[in-house]
């Protein structure tokens, strides 16, 4: 996370136990909340899974560029869903139905990802829900989990969200795995693999055979890493809850003249983003990401989606040129914490897609930070991917003590550096 205030005192640099929680958290989303992440070389059964799996083992630079395994007709794939442990079955969850959506927030809420010391845990909310898991597409056979039998309580849960990415030189069409989850009390039922085995199978037959992933643990074999930097925006709040502490020759005050940003953005055009930007902005992105090794290449449709802004969810802001043209774009998500031990809520904003062309991205970022910290948030995250790393010093983000791990399932590439990636994934 942050600093804890003094930049000079090697030994207040280190985190607080609140600080490295959150990173722990961050470091587990996606795959990594579970117990089939293991690191490499280790040989229990978590990892035979993975090394059954379509994916580089060794080097990337091993293998030939494309699929690892070749498609299958359709009628070479199985026909049948897995067979599930004794007490349990397959179910879809409808994330349009409000029930269902309940069930599901209930599941993350109390089974996704905390830290080891229940300090915090992160809150999905029903809106956030709703808009990663229904983008222009998406499948209802996509988002299920397991139930169980005799009290038909969701146990289990796993989505794909369909995309299409361009690797290198190479477009592909993929799903977005995200959300695999597993009840507490459950994992040693050793759901997670068939969950993925399922989840593999029902979108081969759709004619789709990769994914893309994140994960805080090394699996065989990542084809980038990138590292979160976390910036205060509350500092006094961040002392308060322990999540950050002061340094030995640090005040309250100085502290927060340290963080201290302007009331409002300066930045002439500069507007939320409406209906009417989506061609421009559908057009702007796209271009920018066209320099990066990893990319998603958007719809118009996906523009709107992923990007409108939803209150408490995506804020998206254009700056609009004298003659109307879409020349910068500035994005971020939102994803709270509860704070277990207070009652009370980090507010924390992540870094989505930014593109500066008629000004620097320092400057384009900083309204970022002014217009996160106008809404509540506590804190902004941001991983050193695309062009952030250049913000990072000067905006003074602090760095991580964890690495983001990229993947994507069933494709063999070059690795690359995080400055080539061009997705975020939620």
């Amino acid at each position: 996370m942050t600093d804890s205030g003094d930049n000079n005192d090697e030994k207040e640099k280190q985190l607080s136990p609140a600080e490295s929680a959150i990173i722990e958290m961050l470091k587990q989303q996606n795959i990594s909340a579970q117990p089939i992440s293991t690191q490499q070389g280790d040989s229990s059964p978590q990892h035979a899974f993975w090394d059954s799996q379509p994916m580089p083992h060794g080097s990337r630079d091993e293998h030939q560029e494309g699929p690892i395994q070749p498609n299958k007709p359709t009628e070479e794939i199985r026909q049948e869903p897995y067979a599930m442990p004794a007490g349990f079955e397959w179910s879809n969850v409808n994330v349009e139905d409000d029930a269902e959506r309940l069930e599901l927030y209930n599941l993350l809420a109390n089974n996704y990802v905390e830290d080891d010391d229940a300090l915090f845990r992160f809150d999905y909310s029903h809106e956030f829900l709703l808009w990663a898991l229904t983008p222009p597409g998406f499948r209802a056979d996509f988002l299920f989990g397991v139930r169980s039998t005799s009290s038909k309580k969701l146990v289990a849960f796993i989505s794909a969200v369909p995309a299409r990415v361009k690797i290198y030189d190479r477009e592909v069409e993929v799903v977005e795995i995200n959300f695999l989850c597993i009840h507490k009390k459950l994992r040693s039922k050793r759901l997670a693999p068939v969950l993925i085995k399922e989840i593999t199978r029902r979108v081969n037959l759709t004619g789709v055979f990769q994914a893309v992933y994140t994960a805080g643990t090394v699996l065989p074999v990542p084809v980038a890493s990138c590292r979160y930097y976390h910036r205060s925006l509350n500092p006094k709040k961040l002392v308060n809850v322990g999540f950050s502490r002061l340094g030995s020759r640090m005040t309250m005050a100085r502290l927060q003249k340290l963080y201290k940003l302007p009331e409002a953005p300066s930045t002439k055009g500069l507007r939320p983003m409406e209906k009417k930007d989506v061609e421009g902005v559908h057009t702007l992105l796209n271009t920018y990401l066209e320099k990066f090794k990893i990319k998603i290449l958007f719809s118009k449709d996906e523009i709107a989606h992923w990007l409108l802004p939803r209150k408490n969810v995506i804020d998206t802001y254009v700056v609009e040129s004298p003659n109307g043209e879409i020349t910068d774009m500035l994005s971020f998500y939102h994803l709270p914490s509860t704070i277990l031990n207070q009652d009370d809520t980090l507010y924390a904003a992540y870094s989505y897609y930014n593109v500066a062309t008629s000004m620097d991205l320092l400057e384009l970022m900083r309204e970022a930070l002014i217009l996160a910290k106008s809404k509540g948030t506590d804190v902004f995250n941001a991983l050193n991917l695309m062009d952030n790393q250049s913000i990072m010093e000067p905006l003074k983000f602090g760095m991580g003590d964890g690495n983001l791990q990229y993947y994507v399932y069933n494709w063999a590439c070059p690795e690359m550096s995080s400055d080539s990636v061009g997705i975020v994934l939620l």
